[in-house]
């Protein structure tokens, strides 16, 4: 496991969803390259068979699939989920993966773990846009999908 916050140098290898990749990276110090599932902090989009769930994959894929990635671990938890996921601010070619799909209206601000309080207005603006999920009249949030099907 990286380092919280230290700067990992990666290709994006995989897309498994909206909010969650796999990345190949650099050697950093006495650290070996390693291969890491990366969850992006504070953002959460939409689940396998829920709406707009295909489409954020899509999406994430489209800004990082294949791409150099800069990946910051974020310092809570050292740096991993309950899954064992690296959370992670990642840029792909200079864009800001997070923001973007949050942006785009491909995923939510994930209100229980956000820092970033610049989100939530970039997420008014795709509302009020009607981008992406945002186009559903009465969008279900991941956590409360998730809720409802456990």
């Amino acid at each position: 496991m990286p380092a919280p916050s230290a700067l990992l140098l990666c290709v994006v290898v995989g897309i498994t969803d909206g909010d969650t990749l796999t990345a190949r990276c650099a050697a950093v110090g006495d650290a070996p390259a390693q291969t890491l599932k990366v969850r992006l902090a504070e953002v959460d989009a939409p689940e396998h068979g829920q709406p707009f769930g295909g489409r954020a994959k899509q999406a994430l894929a489209a800004l990082c699939f294949d791409r150099r990635a800069q990946v910051r671990p974020i310092p809570v938890n050292g740096g991993l989920d309950r899954y064992g996921r690296t959370v992670a601010h990642v840029s792909c070619n200079g864009v800001n993966a997070n923001t973007e799909q949050v942006r785009s209206g491909m995923a939510w601000v994930f209100e229980r773990y956000v820092t970033d309080r610049s989100l939530y207005r970039l997420q008014g603006d795709a509302r009020t846009a009607h981008r992406g999920l945002w186009a559903d009249s009465q969008p279900v949030p991941p956590w409360e999908w998730r809720r409802r099907a456990h």
